[in-house]
């Protein structure tokens, strides 16, 4: 292949204000809600699985919580590696990835500061965790998973037919 048979790589806006990009951003994680979360086991080998992260910005920075069970492959995962990837796409091709470390927020507090985000917040992002943790935010099985990123990159297939290149945040 020569080089003028290569395709054409288009160049990322790179920024480290996340204020560009906050508005898309936290559009398309209500709307897509649902995405695809990695982990890496001991033996460092990688396990997906779909969670349902909920975001808000702290100082000008994106924070995300995952409400989960707390005695999982995850929390044997992150005790041993805290780095995750996430990846939203939906159907028109809109995505989002996400490296970010993970750690537990245990903290009486936090766990219903986020039980109640995730129950405040309107569907589909919305709903109520007492469906699945009937003992409450306080209960031994309901875990909250803190992502802090350090990278963020979106994209869209009609930003690409515009000519328009991926965003990338760097935290």
């Amino acid at each position: 292949m020569t080089q003028e048979d290569a395709p054409q790589r288009l160049a990322t806006q790179e920024t480290r204000d996340f204020s560009e990009l906050e508005a898309e951003f936290m559009k398309r994680v209500a709307r897509i809600v649902w995405c695809t979360v990695a982990t890496v086991d001991g033996k460092g080998r990688p396990r997906t699985r779909i969670l349902h992260p909920i975001w808000e910005t702290i100082d000008g920075k994106p924070i995300g919580y995952i409400a989960t069970g707390r005695h999982s492959h995850k929390e044997q995962h992150i005790a041993t590696n805290p780095h995750v990837s996430l990846s939203y796409w939906d159907q028109v091709h809109e995505q989002i990835y996400i490296d970010a470390r993970a750690h537990w927020s245990d903290a009486p507090e936090e766990r219903q500061r986020i039980w109640d985000m995730f129950k405040a917040a309107p569907p589909p992002l919305g709903y109520d965790p007492a469906m699945i943790w009937r003992n409450g935010p306080l209960a031994d099985d309901f875990g909250v998973l803190r992502l802090a990123p350090s990278r963020i990159e979106m994209f869209s297939l009609g930003w690409l037919m515009q000519g328009k290149p991926p965003v990338v945040w760097r935290g």
